[in-house]
């Protein structure tokens, strides 16, 4: 197979017929094509990228595979994930604004493609503009959401894995940690008193994590019930290191899984309806630090691992029922003119 941008590329049936189409009917150049099919298939990687919560760059990026991206994974891309790539392609590739027009301009042409061959129903990004910049408030749970959460985490019967979750979602929402940085941990990464540890995040970036004495506790609970066999599980590629968080398989613990236990535990709690994920999570912990425990935005900035400030600032968005709240002490909110009662 061709390892070629075009190449991979063509491993998917839409951006196959969408090239034919290009080609044979619009009689559109070699280059010109090949250039809205580079565009196209880092446009459906990012997608699978942030709906699983993998690195949007490097290696492990570029290895998605995009041959199950037919019209009915088109039929699934909404608005806002293409808002959402729009601000990727700006604020972590630092595009020009003429190169992001462009890229812009092979995700409508594609849909365009389309929806006029029957392909698909629905244009998603029909009514987006070449000035895309629709700033999406990060989707998180309230504190007492996430309390509710945790809470029925710890209530659930069936007690096998109960504790690892519990330990797994607790450090999501007090760290802020990536879901590839979570699933990474080793014993080894703690320091003495497990008061912080090192990870890994984008780029192959270490930095340190600082934990508080609710994860502690909650990772140490659900260490001392596994066996001496299951602490004793070596990582594959690294044998003289211990995986914190394992699988009912006794391995490290893996994306999918993850991401599956998080989504069946927000549907326990009531919380489906929000349509969180693991990243999701990670908003959480970074809006409750800034809105309720204060924190500076430098500060989170490098707690989140964020290279520049202006990812970190759309936490500093002020929430809507604080606004409301405002509005209503207005001095003015219970003004009657005179004469009126």
């Amino acid at each position: 197979m061709e390892t070629t941008p075009r190449g991979d590329a063509l491993t998917s049936r839409a951006l196959r017929e969408f090239a034919n189409y290009k080609t044979n009917i619009q009689n559109r150049s070699k280059l010109t094509v090949d250039e809205y099919l580079l565009d196209l298939r880092i446009f459906f990687k990012f997608i699978i990228a942030a709906r699983s919560d993998l690195p949007v760059e490097g290696e492990q990026f570029d290895s998605i595979a995009i041959n199950d991206c037919g019209f009915e994974f088109m039929s699934s891309v909404t608005a806002d994930e293409i808002y959402d790539y729009m601000s990727y392609l700006r604020q972590d590739r630092g595009i020009s604004p003429r190169s992001a027009q462009r890229k812009l301009s092979a995700v409508k042409s594609l849909y365009k493609f389309a929806v006029a061959t029957g392909k698909i129903r629905e244009n998603p990004a029909r009514d987006i503009d070449h000035s895309a910049t629709k700033k999406n408030l990060p989707k998180f749970l309230t504190l007492n959401e996430s309390e509710d959460l945790l809470n029925s985490v710890n209530e659930e019967k069936d007690g096998k894995t109960k504790l690892r979750d519990y330990a797994i979602i607790l450090t999501f929402l007090n760290t802020g940690m990536r879901l590839s940085e979570l699933v990474s941990i080793n014993m080894e990464d703690f320091d003495r008193d497990m008061t912080a540890l090192v990870v890994t995040g984008k780029r192959s970036k270490q930095r340190t994590v600082y934990i508080n004495e609710a994860v502690k506790k909650a990772i140490l609970a659900y260490r001392d019930t596994l066996t001496d066999e299951q602490r004793d599980v070596k990582d594959e590629k690294s044998r003289s290191r211990h995986p914190v968080f394992l699988s009912n398989r006794n391995s490290r613990i893996s994306n999918k899984t993850v991401q599956w236990l998080v989504h069946k535990h927000l549907v326990n709690a009531g919380l489906g309806y929000k349509q969180l994920s693991t990243h999701k999570l990670r908003h959480t912990a970074a809006t409750l630090m800034y809105h309720e425990g204060g924190v500076d935005v430098r500060v989170l900035q490098d707690i989140l691992g964020h290279e520049q400030l202006n990812t970190t600032q759309i936490y500093t968005h002020v929430a809507s029922s604080d606004v409301e709240q405002a509005v209503r002490k207005n001095p003015l909110a219970n003004f009657k003119p005179d004469g009126e009662e």
